[in-house]
């Protein structure tokens, strides 16, 4: 099936609706041997390895199991307060400077950072900065991590749709990422200000941040655009973990003019592990 012939059999779908269904089908406290079985297949369908997490029967859901931590020492953190890291296992989709205001979705497409990040303040803010696009596919580890210490000042939360983020979906629906339901941190850093925006996709559970749990979760029926700025933010360390997807998707990083250079081999189709390296100072 082409993409454009994938993408019109997707409209007829009711996505979000089916998301929630999944989303709970992951959070149900199946029978053990069902569950396990569950898992297994996953993995094996999947290509995931195994031994990077902890024994199987340690998840009491297949949510815990997509969003399963890793064993402790897997991925080491580059270290260095100016030195950008990745935030989740994944592949460059796209990389580059945000001009006059807008990011490359896919050749041809592009879009304007303001959709994306629902607060047209950060947005110009951002403008003219580095971007990157990592795509998470089901095999990956599926938490994200922070990218560079400091504080957390906020968030933005924006309702949307919950098309697939897959390559064949980036290159056909424009403004793609800009469409479906997002949780955006707002961080600042040694290298200026971050944000750290966690886009949705269909049959993505939920997004949940940890470094404040009243953050409610997302994929929920009626829900309104929501934002918080923090009278006192939080600090945070590089490489803490800041959230998980309880289904896959994509992770969009932006900073702010003059202040980050990527690493110049982040081509598309490259893959970055949590705390390789992505950059540093401009």
């Amino acid at each position: 099936m082409n993409d454009r012939l994938f993408i019109s059999a997707l409209r007829l779908l009711p996505k979000n609706a089916l998301s929630r269904a999944v989303g709970a089908l992951t959070r149900w406290r199946a029978p053990v041997p069902v569950r396990l079985a569950a898992m297994r297949a996953f993995a094996r369908r999947y290509g995931i390895d195994l031994s990077e997490c902890p024994d199987l029967d340690v998840y009491r859901t297949f949510g815990e199991f997509f969003a399963r931590p890793l064993r402790p020492g897997l991925r080491p953190v580059a270290p260095g307060e100016r030195v950008l890291v990745s935030p989740v296992d994944a592949v460059v989709s796209e990389t580059g400077l945000a001009e006059a205001g807008r990011l490359v979705q896919a050749k041809g497409i592009d879009y304007p950072a303001a959709a994306l990040l629902g607060d047209d303040a950060l947005a110009a803010r951002l403008a003219g900065g580095a971007y990157a696009t990592l795509y998470l596919s089901p095999r990956d580890y599926h938490r994200i991590h922070f990218p560079l210490g400091g504080r957390v000042t906020g968030w933005r939360y924006v309702p949307g749709k919950l098309w697939p983020v897959n390559p064949a979906s980036v290159r056909t629906v424009p403004g793609l990422f800009a469409l479906n339901e997002r949780l955006v941190t707002v961080l600042e850093t040694p290298l200026g200000a971050c944000a750290v925006v966690a886009v949705g996709a269909t049959v993505v559970g939920r997004v949940c941040a940890y470094y404040d749990p009243s953050i409610p979760f997302t994929n929920l029926p009626g829900a309104a655009p929501r934002r918080h700025d923090y009278e006192t933010p939080i600090p945070v360390e590089k490489g803490q973990e800041l959230g998980a997807f309880e289904m896959g998707s994509t992770v969009i990083l932006l900073f702010e003019p003059g202040k980050v250079r990527l690493d110049p081999r982040l081509a598309p189709g490259a893959r970055v592990r949590v705390g390789e390296p992505l950059g540093g100072p401009a």
